[in-house]
């Protein structure tokens, strides 16, 4: 796939990264085998089936109304509007039959591409309007990620025309760097010309007293530490909630890794499922592990998890006081920096990109696995919702949801600015999310 480096919001290049996000989700579909729509890799998701019509029932809701077209398919427009993020253990229990065939939804993309192109080309930018169009281009971009953690949770063996190769380059050793008391620059200011979403809004600065913080994210060979220490099986590790989601979800290990017994079974061998095939563990990649998961190693240790402000200084922050654009300074987010912008399937070794280290020499802190953090999602001061999408930010300001930074592989370079926030909830487990602790 193309590379490209954050894209100016302007008019002129909008339906080009429209048509290259649409590239994008289209080359994750192209490796599904039709029967694959109608499997749910992650139970508390929809169906494949559901993401292949959201898309474009995305963009139709959204731009519709600015273009003054009318819906040609509003039961379609209903069905495919909104994903699921059950809260509580509630699961969705559709069955195959529930949904249209693959066939069906295929004419309806096409259908409503050709709608909001033709609209879009005969001056409709200009209604529109930057933001509308940035929406749609970033909603279909955060999609990719999405569709590429969904399909890693297919079996293994999807597609063998992908090489993947073991990962035999050791992990690098364990320190802290120390961060000295300054201001965190958090948010984007309403002066600016950049793209953000509501929650991205507005500036502003938060003192962070001087605290310590791992230089490299937790790898999978420090977290086997905390499985062989015996840290899945002490519930003084765990929060109350979190330790009994781990009984219930008889949790022994991270997600991506796969026991392979030798010997005596409390004594596995590890390998790690892979996007394409399963690989012995490799032990210098970040491990990728739950919030509930990420809390218990801290409180192992000794440590905590970063607050959102506490990151962003170790992050962005400089011995001078002045924020960078990026943790290695203002030039662009190029490969050399960091593993993002859909250029591989998998991490690479926590310390495979010096040159993206921040001004206090902390690496790897854009691309190869969000970070979690220890702040509850919510609103900025001056936060304002979305008119047109009222609930995009504010349905998850629950106590419930955490904020993650940085990005992993599958993040589109677009959203590696220094404001973007992502959020999930703490048992939530499937995607490609790390994370690194302090000291205070």
């Amino acid at each position: 796939m193309a590379t490209s480096q954050l894209a100016p919001n302007r008019h002129s290049d909008s339906l080009a990264r429209l048509e290259e996000g649409r590239d994008r989700t289209d080359a994750l579909f192209a490796l599904l085998p039709p029967e694959s729509f109608y499997e749910r890799p992650i139970p508390e998701r929809h169906r494949l089936i559901f993401y292949l019509g959201h898309l474009e029932a995305f963009d139709r809701n959204l731009l519709n109304p600015a273009l003054g077209l009318e819906t040609k398919d509003a039961e379609f427009d209903k069905l495919f509007a909104f994903g699921i993020d059950p809260v509580g253990g509630g699961l969705p229990g559709d069955v195959p039959g529930d949904w249209p065939s693959v066939d069906r939804v295929q004419n309806y993309r096409r259908d409503v591409r050709r709608s909001l192109d033709d609209s879009l080309r005969n001056s409709g930018q200009t209604r529109v309007g930057e933001v509308l169009l940035n929406v749609a281009i970033e909603h279909r971009l955060m999609h990719a990620e999405t569709l590429a953690y969904l399909f890693h949770n297919l079996p293994a063996e999807k597609n063998l025309q992908y090489p993947v190769s073991a990962e035999t380059r050791p992990a690098p050793r364990p320190r802290q760097a120390a961060i000295p008391a300054g201001v965190a620059t958090l948010g984007l200011s309403r002066e600016s010309r950049e793209f953000g979403w509501d929650n991205e809004f507005d500036e502003n600065q938060v003192e962070v007293p001087r605290f310590s913080i791992d230089v490299f994210p937790v790898t999978n060979d420090e977290y086997l530490k905390f499985v062989r220490a015996g840290g899945y099986e002490t519930s003084s590790y765990w929060q109350p909630g979190d330790w009994e989601w781990k009984c219930q979800q008889r949790l022994e290990h991270p997600h991506f890794w796969v026991p392979r017994a030798r010997g005596a079974a409390q004594n596995p061998q590890w390998e790690y499922r892979a996007m394409f095939r399963t690989i012995p563990l490799p032990l210098s990649w970040p491990v990728y592990v739950s919030y509930a998961e990420a809390s218990a190693f801290a409180r192992w240790c000794g440590k905590k998890l970063p607050t959102e402000a506490q990151w962003h200084r170790a992050a962005y922050g400089t011995p001078h006081g002045v924020d960078r654009m990026y943790p290695w300074g203002d030039s662009d987010a190029d490969e050399i920096r960091g593993n993002f912008h859909h250029r591989r399937w998998q991490a690479t070794p926590v310390d495979a990109h010096p040159a993206g280290a921040s001004a206090f020499g902390i690496h790897d802190l854009l691309g190869n696995g969000w970070e979690w953090t220890s702040t509850a999602f919510g609103p900025f001061p001056g936060f304002e919702p979305f008119p047109f999408y009222r609930g995009y930010s504010a349905d998850f300001f629950d106590g419930k949801h955490f904020v993650l930074k940085g990005g992993s592989q599958r993040t589109d370079a677009c959203m590696l600015r220094r404001s973007f926030r992502n959020w999930f909830q703490p048992h939530y487990q499937y995607l490609y999310a790390t994370f690194r602790c302090v000291e205070e």
